[in-house]
């Protein structure tokens, strides 16, 4: 059997990490340096790192700050924000990335999948998800969850995954910062029709939100969470004792 992980994420804006409810209402939390390494020395199985507002403002990732991130830590890191192009995987990469998070570039350009597994093979390429229902449906939002782009979440999942993509993270937008559990509804739909690794992100509040995740839906590879880590109400090495308690499977 596959290990769970366990993933923090920094949403990073000018520099700090920051952390807000349904996308909305940026606070400032830490130093990404900081945070990044606190992570990798108690217990956190890898580490996403979003330049949250890189694609809303048309620019390229901050990479001063994403190389101090690399260099101080020891777990695998996936980075997303303004990935638009080839050039701008090999930038991420060169910078000390081990993955690159696809989202509103890829809807811009879906061949960038494609492209982007080929060159760096699918294990590299994450297809990150910012959904929401609408009218019933499970809808794709991008530009940081502020534009609905009409298109159907699972098709496009579907679509990104038969374009090389070798991990999905789905962050529920209806969920994010809510803190009342994880979205199992939706996450179930995702696992329903890939194969390859998914990840949940939005609305853990508590080490029981990962139990519940795991347990109800053993397809999940991995739970992803930022405030409850950023402000200790859960303690990444703490939260995979009770998960092993509970019989699921962890790297302690």
């Amino acid at each position: 059997m596959i290990t769970k992980r366990i993933i923090p994420c920094l949403d990073v804006k000018n520099g700090r990490v920051v952390k807000g409810v349904n996308f909305q209402g940026l606070s400032d939390v830490s130093s990404p340096v900081e945070l990044g390494k606190y992570y990798s020395d108690n217990g956190a199985d890898e580490l996403v790192f979003y330049d949250i507002t890189a694609s809303s403002e048309g620019r390229a990732l901050f990479t001063d700050i994403l190389k101090e991130v690399a260099s101080t830590i020891f777990i695998p890191l996936t980075v997303g924000g303004g990935i638009n192009t080839l050039d701008d995987f090999d930038r991420v990469l060169k910078c000390g990335a081990d993955k690159v998070s696809v989202n509103s570039g890829a809807i811009k350009n879906p061949n960038l999948i494609y492209e982007g597994a080929k060159r760096y093979g699918d294990q590299c390429v994450v297809l990150s998800v910012d959904a929401k229902r609408v009218d019933g449906k499970f809808k794709v939002f991008a530009k940081g969850g502020r534009e609905n782009t009409g298109l159907d979440a699972l098709e496009w999942i579907k679509r990104g995954v038969d374009n090389g993509a070798g991990e999905i993270v789905l962050n529920s937008i209806d969920t994010d910062g809510v803190k009342g559990g994880f979205d199992l509804e939706m996450l179930n739909a995702v696992c329903e029709i890939v194969s390859v690794p998914v990840i949940a992100s939005g609305g853990a509040g508590k080490a029981q939100d990962f139990i519940e995740l795991f347990k109800k839906l053993p397809k999940v590879d991995a739970g992803l969470a930022a405030s409850i880590f950023h402000f200790g109400e859960v303690k990444i090495n703490e939260l995979k004792k009770v998960l092993k308690d509970n019989d699921i499977l962890v790297r302690l």
